[in-house]
């Protein structure tokens, strides 16, 4: 039997909410996405300040971010959903969406990192906890930023604001 095609776009590709239900980025109606991978237990974790307040100063110009736990990088994000869930908003008072912990990389990578991955400016394999990839509302790859690229640089912001 021949394996599924995958989608086009990255916003058609199924993804899980922390509480179970299965929807698509599209369905979050944004004019940008910022996907980054995430993990509590990591040297980068105080990330979640900066991308809480990147998502607040852009939210109301269509800014959304999206974060998916992973615990593939030295087992840096080890509880269920709901852990990860009340550690973000209790720590950092997270608000954005948070999804169900996947693999990024690997055999068992998940459809939309596979997707990320192939379809960036610089293709490859996901080296770590806060990867960052900003999408356009088209869900075409915009720009790929490494874990040290903090939410709130300029190059961040610049690059949000040119699909604002």
């Amino acid at each position: 039997m021949k394996a599924p095609a995958e989608p086009a776009r990255a916003l058609d590709i199924g993804v899980v909410s922390t509480g179970g239900d299965s929807t698509r980025l599209a369905s979050l109606d944004a004019h940008a996405y910022l996907v980054v991978n995430v993990a509590s237990e990591c040297g980068f974790t105080p990330q979640y300040d900066g991308l809480e307040q990147l998502y607040r100063q852009y939210r109301d110009r269509g800014l959304v971010v999206v974060a998916f736990p992973c615990n593939q990088f030295g087992g840096q994000e080890p509880g269920t959903d709901l852990d990860i869930q009340n550690f973000c908003r209790v720590n950092y008072g997270v608000s954005f969406p948070l999804m169900s912990k996947i693999e990024v990389k690997g055999e068992g990578q998940h459809p939309l990192y596979r997707h990320l991955t192939r379809h960036s400016e610089r293709p490859g394999e996901i080296q770590w906890n806060f990867t960052k990839f900003l999408l356009d509302r088209e869900g075409h790859v915009a720009a790929r930023f490494e874990p040290t690229v903090e939410p709130l640089s300029d190059q961040v912001k610049q690059a949000v604001e040119a699909l604002l």
